[in-house]
């Protein structure tokens, strides 16, 4: 039977609408890039060991002992934070090849242990200020979740109604919050009240790194907002006055604090430190391209000024 060609025509131009309206599936979530975290004591001109508590970094000679990896991970490894006493660092790893969970490092055993077991993204380990639960960024909608140092669930600890990237507590009952930007919107720094969720907006165009200045009761961020370069900022919660410290190492938006007040900070294989005492100028106190990292993301300091955790890409092979 011949068809009418008039039928043909109704027919592929049918399909061709179909076709055209079907929506293509949405592309699959893309992994974070693979990094690892390295260990290292701060060390004297002649390698022993030292603690920057106890001696002045922006001393001569103050160094880097040989880093090791404590991650060991072909996948994602990133974020760590020590604990109080200094004795683990937690941090976020994928290693399942689906999702992240929060682990934790021993520093004397050398071990490596699993905290959450959950089937959601966890994020940004961070000691919660009475030392006895951690807080995390966890799933898709982004909120403050808490759990109990041994990985047990503790529960909700803040949902904004924008999606937190990352934070610190300021007091048990007051968070820093990076918010995400929505829609090309820059991202912000706000000040959240938990029990009341009242929340206030302190600066756009902010960096990821969230951190309390030691001996002080303000908190210090990341001003990106500037088109001549990077700024450390520090920004009092109570009275909101802000003030420059420095300008970031070229290249470099997180930091770290160390006990006795020095601002750490770290690029490609190099890492620098400043204070006030040295006005503005950022100083070099180890260079770890020998040990393979050669591209340094973040870092972190112990409380006891004794170790720096490094985050770095790992070298090609």
């Amino acid at each position: 039977m011949k068809i009418p060609t008039a039928l043909i025509a109704l027919v592929l131009c049918a399909a061709t609408t179909t076709a055209r309206q079907t929506p293509a599936p949405p592309p699959a979530a893309q992994a974070p890039p693979a990094t690892e975290i390295y260990l290292a004591p701060f060390a004297d001109a002649k390698g022993k060991t030292i603690q920057i508590a106890i001696v002045a970094i922006d001393k001569e000679g103050v160094s880097v002992g040989k880093p090791i990896n404590i991650t060991n991970n072909p996948g994602y490894d990133n974020q760590p934070f020590f604990l109080p006493d200094s004795s683990a660092v937690l941090f976020s790893s994928r290693r399942d090849g689906q999702q992240n969970d929060i682990y934790r490092y021993d520093i004397a055993k050398k071990t490596v242990t699993q905290l959450t077991h959950t089937s959601e993204n966890e994020y940004s380990p961070t000691v919660t200020p009475d030392g006895k639960t951690f807080s995390t960024v966890r799933g898709d909608e982004q909120r403050l979740w808490r759990f109990n140092l041994d990985g047990s669930d503790a529960g909700l600890a803040y949902a904004h109604k924008g999606k937190i990237g990352y934070h610190e507590w300021i007091s048990p009952n007051q968070i820093g919050a990076f918010i995400l930007g929505v829609d090309g919107a820059p991202n912000t720094l706000e000040f959240c009240d938990i029990p009341s969720g009242v929340t206030a907006l302190v600066a756009s165009n902010i960096g990821r790194s969230l951190h309390m200045r030691p001996g002080h009761t303000t908190l210090t961020y990341v001003d990106k907002s500037q088109k001549d370069g990077w700024l450390i900022k520090e920004v009092d919660p109570a009275t909101r006055k802000t003030e420059t410290l420095n300008a970031t190492v070229e290249g470099s938006e997180d930091f770290a604090w160390t006990p006795n007040g020095s601002v750490v900070m770290g690029v490609k294989s190099k890492l620098y430190f400043w204070n006030e005492r040295n006005e503005e100028r950022w100083i070099s106190f180890g260079d770890l391209a020998k040990s393979g990292i050669t591209a340094i993301t973040r870092v972190a300091v112990s409380p006891d000024g004794k170790w720096i955790a490094i985050v770095s890409q790992p070298a090609a092979k």
